[in-house]
C-alpha cells in the first residue's frame, strides 16, 4: 500500500491486524489478498483492497469520529472503520450478509459497531449527524436523506454512475450546510438498491 501512495500508519496498521480472508468463504480464501473484488453472496462483492485505503485515507481518521456506512457486505470495511473510528453505524439490506458480519466482526472484538438490516438510502437519522458517511455502492445522485445526516464539515464517499462507469466522489460540507463536490477515482461498485439509490 505504501508504494501506491497509501502511508498513514493507522491505516496500514489496521489492515495489518484485520485479516481479509477472515471475511470471505474458505473457497475464497487464497485469492483474499489479491487487488481485486471479490464475491460475497447476494449478488454483492467486497471492494478491491487498495480501493479500500484508498476509501480511509480519504476520510483523514483521527479516532473520535461518528461513522456512517451504508452496504457493509462482509463486513471488511466496517472492521477496518472500527478501528480507525470511535463509533461506526453499519446498515446492510441483505439479511443474510448482515447475520454472517455481525458473527465475524463479534469475533474480531469490533464492538464499537452497531448494525441494522434495511434500506441504506434512508441512512439512520436517529443516530444523525455523522462525521462521515461511506456509500460501498453506486448511486446517480447523493440521496438526499444522506446528505441531511452528514455533520457540517462532514465528509461522505461515494461512487457516481457517470456516462462513462462510474467514479468515486468526495462531498464536504461546511456550517452553512453547502456541499463541495471532488471527483476522485475511477471505480466500479454494485449498485445500491433502495428508495433513494440507482434502482
Amino acid at each position: 500500500m505504501i508504494a501506491q501512495g497509501i502511508n498513514d500508519p493507522r491505516i496500514i496498521a489496521a489492515m495489518s491486524e484485520v485479516p481479509r480472508h477472515y471475511f470471505l468463504d474458505s473457497a475464497l480464501a487464497e485469492q483474499a489478498y489479491g487487488n481485486h473484488s471479490l464475491p460475497i453472496g447476494a449478488g454483492q462483492t467486497m471492494t478491491q483492497p487498495y480501493v479500500v485505503a484508498y476509501l480511509l485515507n480519504q476520510l483523514k481518521l483521527k479516532g473520535h469520529e461518528k461513522i456512517l456506512e451504508i452496504g457493509m457486505g462482509s463486513g471488511y470495511l466496517t472492521a477496518l472503520l472500527s478501528r480507525l473510528s470511535e463509533r461506526v453505524f453499519a446498515i446492510e439490506k441483505y439479511r443474510s450478509l448482515a447475520i454472517m458480519a455481525r458473527k465475524r466482526l463479534e469475533q474480531q472484538n469490533c464492538n464499537n459497531v452497531i448494525i441494522k438490516i434495511f434500506d441504506g438510502s434512508y441512512g439512520w437519522n436517529d443516530e444523525a449527524p455523522f462525521d462521515a458517511i461511506v456509500i460501498s455502492a453506486a448511486v446517480i445522485s447523493p440521496p438526499e436523506p444522506l446528505l441531511s445526516q452528514l455533520a457540517p464539515s462532514g465528509i461522505m464517499l461515494l461512487p457516481l454512475v457517470e456516462t462513462e462507469g462510474q467514479k468515486l466522489y468526495k462531498i464536504t460540507g461546511d456550517c452553512k450546510g453547502n456541499y463541495s463536490r471532488q471527483p476522485l477515482i475511477p471505480c466500479n461498485f454494485v449498485k445500491l438498491v433502495g428508495k433513494y439509490g440507482s434502482t
